[in-house]
């Protein structure tokens, strides 16, 4: 294969390099095209476009593979540790037993929160979106550690801000939910590991002890590795490009979250609960539901089935379907709205219809089941998502500083009026 490609614009011809992946992934660099041809590309959405070289997470999603710094997520949903993996996608390496102690320690140490941020907190209505105050609290630890601005801090320094954002953001994301509910929040317990230590905070109750299950512990430890990364999607695109800016990593986590909460990208296991809700309020009739999804001319749509990415199969779905059926049999949960949610699993694996548009259910059709069986409301999926996905935010952030990139400014084609004067107020 040739190590360029050739475009010939108004008879004139440019080379571009080629680039290629450690795992084949060919692309054509174009940073020159503009400089040299006058011409720049369009792609809407930038579907086509790598913005970025990154050694953190490979996805094929015509092949149902996703691997975190080359191991895959089968693995590590099995036989590792949501703090493992956090390592793992921050530094580069799976820690060895000393490194991750350290690295556990160190988040305990700085669970605790400011309280000034308390009084922050109390200005939010009970009314407040969780997502909303998770943003903006974690924006606002700028302000309480000033020292993150420096573009410039020093290896120590930088890091000392991931160890304090993976600490603190669980204790804002419980608190969040607190709020919301009107209820005293709770306070980190640093004997716990990190999933049960988050969920003291968010259904411990001052009135009496709250008993930590086992079960829904390995199940949120599970939930969380399978959403720690995904790729350059769009809070992760929106926190490297943030950060390109030189903004703070608090500042460029706050912008990813924010991005995180449009409904088109994190609120799908949301909409799984909503539409299940919907179905069981008309009468919990899921065959009349299939139908529907079947009718074209009908807007109903089946949502938490298929990717935008995985073309087959998606391989987080296939880890956590098992872990779904594991953690409803051993709570014994008795919930209608699950009831329909299996039969509408039935359908989608066994029809042909479904199975002939790989119209398969995909990791937020079963976060979605999982976080309703262990009690968590649904306003909080998408603070969910961002606890799983903080790691990965923090990794492509580090990455893209250390990479030295420039700051993101995409171009356009400008289709709006020509030069024209302007008309004084007594002529319109």
């Amino acid at each position: 294969m040739s190590d360029f490609a050739e475009i010939i614009l108004e008879g004139k011809s440019y080379k571009m390099p080629i680039v290629v992946g450690t795992e084949d992934e060919k692309a054509i660099d174009i940073n020159n095209l503009r400089s040299e041809s006058g011409y720049i590309t369009l792609d809407s959405g930038y579907k086509n476009t790598g913005a970025t070289e990154s050694a953190i997470t490979f996805l094929d999603g015509e092949e149902g593979i996703l691997r975190y710094r080359g191991y895959p997520i089968e693995q590590l949903a099995e036989q590792s540790s949501f703090i493992e993996v956090a390592y793992l996608l921050i530094y580069g390496k799976l820690p060895t037993v000393e490194e991750l102690e350290v690295f556990t320690n160190e988040i305990k140490i700085h669970t605790l929160v400011n309280e000034d941020m308390r009084k922050i907190l109390d200005g939010f209505p009970s009314t407040a979106h969780p997502m909303g105050i998770l943003s903006a609290l974690i924006s606002s630890l700028t302000a309480f550690y000033p020292e993150s601005l420096n573009p410039n801090q020093s290896k120590e320094e930088a890091n000392l801000t991931i160890i304090r954002l993976m600490a603190k953001l669980p204790t804002i994301a419980a608190w969040s939910y607190k709020n919301s509910i009107g209820h005293p929040v709770n306070y980190p317990k640093n004997k716990l590991d990190y999933c049960s230590n988050f969920l003291h905070m968010m259904f411990a109750y001052p009135t009496e002890d709250y008993q930590i299950d086992p079960v829904v512990v390995k199940a949120l430890n599970k939930l969380l590795i399978l959403h720690a990364d995904h790729e350059q999607n769009c809070s992760t695109s929106t926190v490297r490009l943030v950060g390109s800016a030189n903004a703070s990593l608090y500042s460029s986590v706050s912008a990813g979250i924010s991005a995180l909460w449009g409904p088109l990208h994190g609120g799908a296991n949301q909409a799984v609960i909503e539409m299940l809700e919907q179905i069981k309020a008309d009468g919990g009739d899921s065959k009349k539901f299939i139908a529907k999804a079947k009718d074209k001319d009908d807007p109903f749509r089946l949502m938490g089935f298929g990717h935008r990415v995985y073309k087959n199969f998606d391989p987080r779905a296939t880890i956590i379907k098992k872990a779904a059926d594991e953690v409803l049999t051993a709570l014994g949960v008795k919930d209608p709205i699950l009831d329909i949610a299996k039969e509408l699993e039935e359908a989608a694996l066994t029809d042909q219809y479904f199975v002939d548009r790989k119209l398969y259910p995909n990791v937020d059709f079963y976060s979605g089941i999982i976080y309703r069986a262990l009690g968590i409301p649904t306003d909080m999926f998408t603070v969910m998502f961002a606890l799983g996905r903080l790691p990965g935010w923090i990794a492509q952030w580090k990455e893209m500083r250390e990479q030295k990139e420039p700051i993101g400014r995409p171009r356009q084609v400008y289709v709006g009026e020509k030069e024209r004067n302007y008309i004084p107020m007594n002529e319109r």
